[in-house]
């Protein structure tokens, strides 16, 4: 008679392991460096980038939204935000040049479910990945 309050066995386990997912985000930042920060913002952005193209593939629009939503994010309150357009000269000028087309293929792949959109930008930002990844952090004496 009465509709229950109480969230499905299926929405309890999703939330259960959201929850969980950024539990474990939030202690690997509480003790990252910010070397280790930009590493993780890279890694997002490819991990979201696969899960729009699985998206897309599985017809799951709202998932694809998500995903590119959070990669547009990650490029934008992330990488760009942190770029110093006074200090860094050339690069942070072509960063964010990249940065802004990157936005931009994103959001024309969400809105024409184009895989080989998000192709493109997996091929632009994984060169910057690697690099940033070899980048050792040596301790400071």
């Amino acid at each position: 008679m009465y509709a229950s309050s109480y969230p499905s066995a299926p929405a309890v386990r999703a939330l259960r392991g959201n929850l969980y997912q950024q539990v474990g985000v939030e202690s690997r930042l509480a003790g990252a460096t910010p070397h280790h920060l930009v590493a993780m913002l890279f890694d997002g952005f490819v991990d979201n980038v696969n899960q729009a193209r699985g998206a897309i593939r599985a017809g799951r629009v709202d998932l694809k939204g998500m995903a590119i939503g959070r990669a547009v994010r990650i490029v934008e309150e992330g990488l760009r935000a942190g770029l110093n357009m006074r200090a860094g000269g050339t690069l942070a000028r072509d960063l964010n040049d990249l940065y802004g087309y990157l936005t931009l293929r994103l959001t024309q792949a969400n809105l024409r479910n184009d895989e080989a959109a998000l192709e493109e930008c997996y091929q632009l930002i994984q060169p910057l990945r690697e690099a940033w990844m070899s980048i050792a952090e040596t301790p400071q004496p």
